[in-house]
């Protein structure tokens, strides 16, 4: 993929606001691997960019992508396969709890090369690929994916999506991530993150599962301020921030909000944004 290096003009007069959500999606399935309804989630949040993670699309369908895009008339700005894998089917010992484990997809899925244990019973399982995306109702150009160097533990590739979408009299940069975890080594990813962004005096949000609290996150991409703090993960009873919005001195954050509750192990994260 191609390293993208940021200089950006004015643009044409666009929108005085721009409501941006981040979601991981967790495949579409609980911890038990049962779907839950990922078209009615994402309407709710109302949001005309979206950056989505854990994107699943199986050999033999339409992916969770596809059916957003058809459904709510988003565009597919960018869709980037990270790995490949396998969904199961649901579970027929699950009960009213998220999963059998808090936050764990072993009972939902497996990556390829993983040596995540299977399923406490052995059941059907669909391969397809995991990957993350960038959709759009409004308009977005330069769109690019640079790939992140792989880290040996990572059973994912890793890649940082940009596109960019009129603001008022400016273009705002939205940048789209899913970090590997802190004990693989995604500081690496962050330092590499950090020489891909523009200047902070550019209008700019960096958005996505960082795998991360808040304040190493600060420290790792320094000048740029988090639009939100609040739990957003496990789900069902979220104490840690891992789902973060970051946005340079330019960009003002007129309202943000945790979403509910839904099939995924993330809550989403929907800011508004305009011109400081």
């Amino acid at each position: 993929m191609v390293v993208t290096h940021w200089a950006m003009a004015s643009s044409p007069s666009g929108p005085d606001s721009l409501r941006l959500a981040t979601f991981n999606l967790h495949l579409g399935v609980d911890g038990w691997a049962r779907p839950y309804d990922v078209v009615a989630t994402v309407a709710a949040l109302d949001a005309d960019v979206l950056v989505l993670q854990e994107c699943w699309t199986p050999d033999d369908g339409s992916g969770l992508v596809d059916q957003l895009v058809a459904t709510l008339g988003y565009q597919a700005v960018l869709e980037v396969p990270l790995a490949r894998g396998v969904r199961f089917a649901p579970d027929p010992d699950a009960d009213g709890r998220w999963g059998p484990r808090p936050g764990q997809m072993a009972d939902a899925m497996r990556l390829e090369g993983s040596r995540a244990k299977r399923p406490r019973r052995d059941r059907p399982a669909v391969p397809g690929t995991w990957g993350m995306a960038l959709l759009a109702r409004v308009t977005m150009t330069n769109a690019s994916a640079t790939d992140l160097p792989r880290l040996r533990r990572d059973r994912s590739a890793r890649a940082v999506l940009f596109a960019e979408t009129p603001l008022g009299a400016r273009s705002l940069l939205v940048t789209g991530v899913h970090m590997s975890h802190l004990t693989f080594g995604s500081p690496l990813h962050f330092r590499r993150l950090w020489h891909l962004l523009p200047a902070t005096t550019t209008p700019a949000v960096v958005a996505g599962d960082m795998n991360c609290w808040g304040p190493p996150v600060s420290l790792m991409l320094p000048g740029w301020r988090r639009a939100i703090a609040q739990p957003t993960w496990p789900t069902h009873r979220p104490h840690s921030q891992l789902d973060h919005v970051l946005v340079t001195p330019p960009v003002r954050v007129t309202s943000a909000r945790v979403g509910p509750h839904s099939g995924s192990d993330h809550r989403p994260v929907v800011v508004d944004l305009a011109l400081a």
